[in-house]
Formats: C-alpha cells, structure tokens, sequence
C-alpha cells in the first residue's frame, strides 16, 4: 500500500471514529417505535388542539404583589402561607402543602406554551408537515421576540414569598417547562418553515437565559443547593445548550452529573437520601430521578455514555432506575411513609421508565411506562413533569 493510499485509509478511519464518538447512544429504534404507536392519536389530538391556540405570554397577566415589571416572570413560593399569629405580616413556611392562593398565573402560561410547543413538535416528526411548525413560529416570537410580548430572559422574581423576598433562586426550577419548547426548537429546526431570523432570536435568548444562570446570584446560588434544585439546574442548563450549540457548557453539565449530583445525591443503594427525608419522599425521588435520567437522555454519546457511567462506589443511573421502579410497578410496596399531598396522583408515566428502557432494553420498564396515565390532569403533577411530549427527545 502506497503513502497515499494509507493516508486515505487513515482518513476514513478518523471520520469513522468521529462519526461514532458524535452519535447519541441512547436512540433505541424498537422502543421509539413502540412509544410512537402507543402516543401517536394523543399527540394528534393534541396537536389539533395546538394549532387552535392563540399565544398567552406572562404579559397577559400580572400581580400587584411582584416587584418585577410586565416582562418579568413572578411566582410566589408553593409551600408558604399567612401566618395565622400575624395575617398581614411575613409568610411563613408549611412543607409540602401548597398555597392555593399563590399568583400561578405566569407559570400556567409557561406550562400551557410548553405544552403547545410539545404537541406540535412532535406532530411534526411524526408527519413531517409544516403547517406544525408556522404555528409553532406565532407561539416561539410571541414569548421570545416579540418586545410587546417577550417575557425578560431572568428569573428575578420567581417564588417570592410575601414580607421576605421578591424572588428566591428556588423559583429557577419553574422554568423546566421551558426545556420542552428547546427540544421542540431543535426538532423543528429542520423545517423551511423556521426562518432563520426567528431561530436567531430564539437562541439569543436561551442563550442570553443560560448566561443569567451562570452568572446571576440566584443562578449560582440555584447551581449550589443540594437536592433535586441543582439536577433541574444541571437538566435545564443542558437543555438550553443543546438547543444554542454550547459545547463547553454541555461538558460542564456532563462532568457535573459525574462528579457533583451523581456521587453526592444517590444512595448505595439507587435512592436518593435527601428526597427521602422531605415530606413527600415519593413524589420528590420520582421527580429527582426523572431529572437525573433527562440528563442522561440529553448528555450522552458514544464519547460520553452518562446511561454506562458508575462511580467508585458502585452508584449509577442504571441502579437509581433499578431502585425506584419496584414502587412504580406496585406502589404499596413503598416502605416509607406517604406523601402529604398527591400521593394519589402518583405515579404517571414517568420519562424515566421509557428513557431507561430505551438505554438498556428493559421490557419490563417499558410495559410500566405503557400502562401508566400519559395525560395526567392534576396541575401539582403537570408541575413536575417537566418531560411529557418524550418522542421528541429520542
């Protein structure tokens, strides 16, 4: 063989290896095909729905309670109420019972955008018809471009709690619904019928988001807390990467997943200890191990297979999937005590039965998922469900 004939082969050699070091491994083609069957009229009907919709940002609706402006997103802090001993003084904290009088009103609309967002992304790769994607447009300029519309790339002012705080950084884990819309971003993104004007002025955005998240005191102070806040931090950052190309943050999120929430949030034995000791062990080990897994489904490749990765000490994604779904498959079974609320709302169809089941092959996985509530109607439970339109993200 010649030198240029080697050359040639060593060429090929290296695009090959490329090629696979770049290709998501998590991309099972069996369990995709399944989950699009058994979801495919759910996500039509949605999607009809979708395209009936008119665009809700926050500034539709408003509270004299915020200290933000029109574009500022505001939330009040789920778990604090009146203080019966002083009613017109600082709130004070109940965990775990939520406040029905809170101000909700811009986190609904963030969650019904998601929603929107969610339906016509994957009605689009299922039929690959554009008419998804121009109602898709209406929806993204209206939240992200739009400078009458157009909510502020902070979160400043989420999960104020009255007499104490206009915003805390706990209020960062309200804009996981905003994931959905990324990856619907980068599902459509293939289509003609995305300008590029209006991609531009999307990942502007996010990027712009991602930077407050990074550098802000609430965003690294939302980065350091321990529990499930970080992971939806990490997940959220990851996502918002993903969608604007951001390689160096997406290694950042890859190594943190290995040295920080992996090693430091999970049990020996899969569990997550700090979960376990909140008044809702149940729903906050589901919704911690949802976020650990989304990670992985967003993070890995061949060069960084997070759904393969094991500390030291033996803990993984594998064994926190193994931990929890003995009490996904029979709830009664769950030695600990119950939630204070919801506890009958859960479990639904959790994204880290299919995400899993897709990574290691597992039937059994797969079956709970299927017979799981794919349309849950609770609100508390829509809150921490970050993922429910899952084809888009496999």
């Amino acid at each position: 063989m010649n030198k240029l004939s080697c050359t040639i082969v060593a060429l090929v050699v290296c695009l090959t290896l490329t090629a696979k070091a770049t290709t998501p491994v998590h991309a099972n083609s069996d369990t995709y095909q399944k989950a699009e069957a058994l979801l495919k009229n759910q996500i039509m009907a949605e999607a009809a729905w979708a395209m009936q919709q008119k665009p809700v940002t926050i500034t539709a609706a408003s509270s004299a309670r915020s200290a933000g402006g029109l574009h500022d997103f505001f939330s009040e802090a789920d778990y604090f109420w009146p203080d019966p001993k002083n009613p017109d003084g600082p709130y004070i904290n109940r965990d775990g019972l939520t406040n029905p009088d809170n101000f909700v009103e811009h986190r609904k609309a963030m969650i019904r955008f998601s929603k929107i967002i969610g339906a016509l992304a994957s009605a689009y790769k299922i039929t690959h018809d554009d008419k998804y994607v121009k109602q898709a447009v209406v929806h993204l300029r209206a939240w992200f471009i739009n400078r009458e519309t157009l909510m502020n790339p902070n979160l400043e002012y989420s999960q104020a709690v009255k007499g104490l705080f206009t915003g805390r950084n706990y209020g960062i884990i309200d804009t996981i619904h905003l994931m959905e819309v990324a990856q619907g971003v980068i599902v459509m993104e293939k289509s003609a019928a995305l300008d590029p004007k209006t991609t531009e002025g999307i990942k502007s955005w996010f990027n712009a988001y991602t930077t407050w998240l990074n550098t802000s005191q609430k965003g690294l102070q939302e980065k350091n807390v321990k529990n499930n806040h970080t992971t939806c931090w990490t997940m959220q950052v990851a996502s918002f990467a993903k969608l604007c190309g951001n390689k160096a943050m997406l290694d950042s999120c890859t190594n943190r997943f290995k040295q920080v929430l992996l090693p430091n949030q999970m049990g020996l034995d899969g569990s997550f200890p700090l979960e376990l000791s909140r008044t809702k062990p149940y729903g906050y080990s589901i919704f911690n191990l949802d976020a650990m897994v989304t990670l992985c489904q967003i993070l890995s490749s061949s060069s960084q297979n997070l759904w393969a990765y094991e500390t030291a000490d033996g803990k993984s994604i594998k064994k926190g999937i193994a931990y929890l779904y003995p009490y996904i498959a029979d709830k009664s079974t769950w030695p600990l005590k119950a939630d204070v609320m919801y506890w009958d709302n859960w479990p639904v169809a959790q994204p880290f039965l299919l995400f899993g089941a897709a990574a290691y092959q597992n039937t059994d996985w797969y079956a709970a998922w299927a017979k799981l509530d794919h349309d849950p109607k609770v609100e508390e439970v829509i809150r921490n469900l970050p993922i429910r339109h899952p084809l888009i993200w496999m």
